[in-house]
């Protein structure tokens, strides 16, 4: 019984350890409620979508929102989204619903609608920036009118089993709850409303309720050392090998043709050993006096995927010191550091407009000019490597430590011989 106990103690605890980011401890989806008026058979609510995730957005083809309805609710119209499945409306005579499904599925309209259409933060295709990115453009909106609910406060039941997908699976949403009712400001700043009623639901992610496997790796390289550390071998899985492009493959030209043509995000990878569809390479170029450089290289070895708004997130400890960052593609990089929680470690970030799919210009890469703190410094001991990457908020895989790039011993009884050899001279001339 008490081994029992234990393990369902270390399960649920590494379950809860699974969703928990160090990097991002308060990432999250917030979906919230606010009842703006009463209907004669139910309510108009005003339901948001905000990313918190420092880190991680919702790229395309956008969120998806589900639920179930306590009662046999029904969505009587909805502005700025839309149900994918309007289910069975046959007891209704006359106005049919828009939706009449006990588990009902929603999602953004896309760009372009008409503007009766539309709501405040809508009609973007449910593409979210992450919160580190752009908060004005990390929230999405929507509206519906509710029907066969309650009419007041102590009659409305909450939803419950809240989904989400965005756009893929990892995201895990508790129980709404009710909480303090929003407060609005009018445009003119003079005037406070409220909604009549709100709750929210919070929708965490995990990377590996998402994927069996990482999603990219990591490769490293220096000057002192002529070994290139590759990712391992089978990094994010090697049983789909037999379904990969070889880079010399004649089927190449026209699986490119048709990625540029489709888009449709379907993994189709170029055969590498580590079989990740990003690898990030880290390489340490040069050694100055007061300064050190580095080269960050992205590669996408997805042949159907073209990752828009991407983001990387670098852990190293002489990040705060960085000079300046050079970008050699087509579009800058934008770079800035900033310190973690524990103030121990110093995060970079990276946003750009575009990875395109792989091939001939499928990667991106920049330069760093980093300062060098002169009581932490050191090449020795893979200091000089970062400490955890992210590549659009999930971790990236690394080698591991004991095959990093080595300075080589001989460097230092060079730089010793040097000295002693710079005395015997010094020697020889006052002797003189």
């Amino acid at each position: 019984m008490r081994t029992l106990v234990s393990v369902l103690f270390f399960l649920a605890i590494f379950s809860c350890a699974a969703a928990y980011d160090p990097l991002d401890p308060n990432g999250n989806i917030t979906v919230k409620w606010d009842i703006m008026s009463w209907t004669p058979d139910g309510y108009v609510a005003a339901v948001t979508v905000n990313n918190f995730q420092m880190y991680r957005h919702i790229m395309s083809p956008g969120w998806t929102l589900g639920w179930t309805w306590a009662r046999r609710e029904v969505i009587w119209a909805a502005v700025g989204a839309e149900a994918t499945e309007q289910g069975d409306c046959s007891r209704f005579k006359g106005n049919v619903p828009h939706c009449c499904k006990k588990t009902p599925t929603f999602v953004d309209l896309l760009p372009g609608v008409p503007y009766n259409q539309q709501f405040t933060n809508c009609c973007k295709g449910g593409v979210l920036s992450a919160w580190g990115q752009d908060p004005s453009t990390a929230v999405s909106s929507f509206q519906l009118s509710v029907g066969s609910a309650g009419t007041t406060n102590r009659t409305v039941r909450l939803p419950r089993n809240f989904t989400l997908l965005g756009p893929g699976t990892g995201y895990t949403c508790g129980k709404a709850r009710i909480v303090p009712p929003t407060i609005f400001l009018t445009s003119a700043g003079r005037r406070r409303t409220q909604a009549l009623m709100t709750w929210n639901v919070t929708c965490s992610y995990s990377q590996l309720q998402a994927r069996k496997y990482p999603s990219c790796c990591v490769s490293l390289s220096s000057f002192y050392n002529s070994t290139i550390v590759h990712c391992p071998s089978c990094t994010c899985g090697c049983q789909d090998k037999r379904n990969c492009i070889q880079s010399d493959s004649k089927m190449l030209s026209v699986v490119e043709d048709d990625a540029k043509r489709k888009g449709n995000g379907l993994p189709l990878l170029q055969c590498t050993r580590h079989m990740c569809p990003v690898r990030v390479h880290w390489h340490v170029m040069l050694n100055y006096k007061e300064y050190w450089r580095v080269k960050v290289s992205i590669t996408n070895f997805n042949y159907q995927m073209n990752y828009t708004h991407w983001t990387l997130v670098m852990q190293h400890p002489n990040f705060n010191n960085v000079t300046q960052v050079f970008s050699f593609d087509y579009k800058p990089l934008i770079a800035y550091s900033s310190i973690n929680d524990t103030g121990m470690f110093y995060g970079m970030k990276f946003f750009n407009d575009r990875l395109v799919q792989a091939g001939e210009f499928g990667f991106v890469q920049s330069e760093m000019l980093l300062q060098k703190d002169k009581n932490t410094f050191t090449l020795r001991e893979g200091w000089a490597f970062p400490r955890k990457v992210y590549f659009n908020g999930d971790e990236c895989q690394f080698p591991p430590p004991d095959v990093y790039p080595f300075l080589p011993n001989s460097a230092q009884k060079i730089l010793l011989s040097f000295s002693a050899l710079i005395s015997l001279f010094f020697f020889l001339f006052i002797a003189i």
